[in-house]
Parts: C-alpha cells; structure tokens; sequence
C-alpha cells in the first residue's frame, strides 16, 4: 500500500478565480482550501461547470489563482514568472488529458520522449531508457514505433500516461482521463492509475463519474466553484468494487 506523507506537497489556500469580460466577472472558484500530500490518490468530483477542471488548471500551473496562496513542498509559486512555471510544471508534474494531447506526426516513443527533451539534462541514451521504462509500466513497448493514428482510443491514452510519468513527475494531474472511452478501455486505464498509485505515484483527478471518483482514497467534491466536502475514503475494496458494479 502507498504511503501517504504528513507534509502536503500542493497547498491551495484561500485561492480563488475570477474570469472578467467585458460585461460579466464569472466567479469560477471561491475561497478554496485544499492540500494534496505525497503519496495519494485524489479525486476532484462534482457536476459539470463546477470548477473541476478549473481548480486543476490552477493546481498544475496552467492558470493563476485571481487571489490566495500557493504552496509546492512549501514554497510559494505566485510570484514565479510564466517560464519559471513551465520549468516547474515539467519537472514536478505530469499531465493526463481527456484528448490524450498526442502529437500525431511523431512516433509513440517520440510522444512519451517530450518532456525529457524540453529539460536539456539527459544523454539520449538516458531519454531511451525512461521512455522504454516509462511504456514498459502502461504495457505498451511494442508499440513504441506506431503513430498516434495505428492505435485505439485506449492505447493512445495509455502512450499518455506514458508520457505523463516518463520525467518522475512529483504529481500526475488527469483530467476526465477516460472521456473519450468506451468502458472496458476506462476501466483499464482507472485499474493503470490506482496501479501507479500503489507504486508510489501521486495522483489528482478530475472525474464527473462517481465510480471513478471511488477509485481514489479522497474526494474532493466542488459545487458552484465552492469546496463543499472532502472526504477519505475507507480502503474497503469490496466496497469500492460495489461502486463500480454499480456503474457498469
């Protein structure tokens, strides 16, 4: 079982967004508190247009909070430069989306390679290594010289986890991870992430299906852009298979 750590690696404190046009201010989030710790597995659940893929953007550096603090292993990102995040956020994180985000003229091996080549600190006999490593865990090698378009939906999916976990990402962030999935390809993938989590990863994901969402160790519940539960789940796989049986 994965160990989760008594330090929080993410610290999210009263952080919200505001979007601002012209005529409106749409208050995307308000006033949330969340910390994420090493070694969980976290999903961030709620209906559609709630602030789940927002407070995710915010999480991963993609976007800045309008206001509150943020923490990464207790230092503060707010006042980093927008290339200071895009050095971070591919060293420390790893992204999972729910169009897969494949490049379509470069080969599975060129696809899971990207992130190490961006940091300009491994030999290519090294990036070849990870990246043999890295589709050796989502059991996809010997397709490291297709292109996107020869594989299914849940192949290409499991070529972005690849991807994802190649650089040793503190954290993986996905969002809706097994959208575009039929359900015997989304269960495969959920079964490849509490997979990871038990060999170490940290996981935080966005997911509006509650069997999903049961997958993880705590549920981060949003409603109308506010936190409204947080709850840790019992490690009872009986119970969490009922979930899931219940969804199929």
């Amino acid at each position: 079982m994965n160990k989760v750590s008594n330090k929080p690696l993410i610290k999210l404190t009263n952080s919200s967004k505001v979007f601002y046009t012209q005529e409106f201010e749409t208050h995307a989030l308000s006033q949330i508190n969340v910390q994420i710790f090493e070694g969980e597995f976290v999903s961030i659940a709620g209906p559609s247009g709630c602030g789940k893929s927002t407070l995710l953007s915010i999480l991963g550096l993609l976007d800045d909070c309008t206001d509150g603090e943020f923490l990464l292993k207790g230092k503060s990102v707010n006042e980093l430069s927008a290339s200071e995040k895009a050095k971070v956020r591919n060293k420390e994180m790893g992204f999972v989306f729910q169009s897969f985000n494949l490049i379509s003229d470069l080969t599975v091996e060129e696809n899971v390679a990207l992130p190490l080549t961006y940091r300009n600190e491994f030999s290519k006999r090294e990036i070849k290594a990870k990246v043999y490593d890295a589709l050796g865990k989502v059991n996809m090698v010997n397709r490291m010289m297709h292109y996107p378009s020869q594989l299914s939906g849940g192949q290409q999916q499991r070529v972005a986890v690849a991807r994802a976990i190649v650089g040793e990402p503190a954290i993986i962030f996905a969002d809706e991870p097994t959208g575009n999935l039929d359900s015997k390809n989304a269960l495969a993938v959920m079964n490849l992430f509490k997979s990871l989590h038990e060999q170490g990863a940290t996981i935080c994901m966005v997911t509006h299906d509650q069997a999903n969402a049961h997958m993880a160790q705590r549920i981060i519940e949003l409603f109308d852009g506010k936190l409204v539960d947080d709850v840790k789940l019992q490690a009872n796989t009986n119970e969490t298979k009922k979930v899931i049986n219940l969804a199929s």
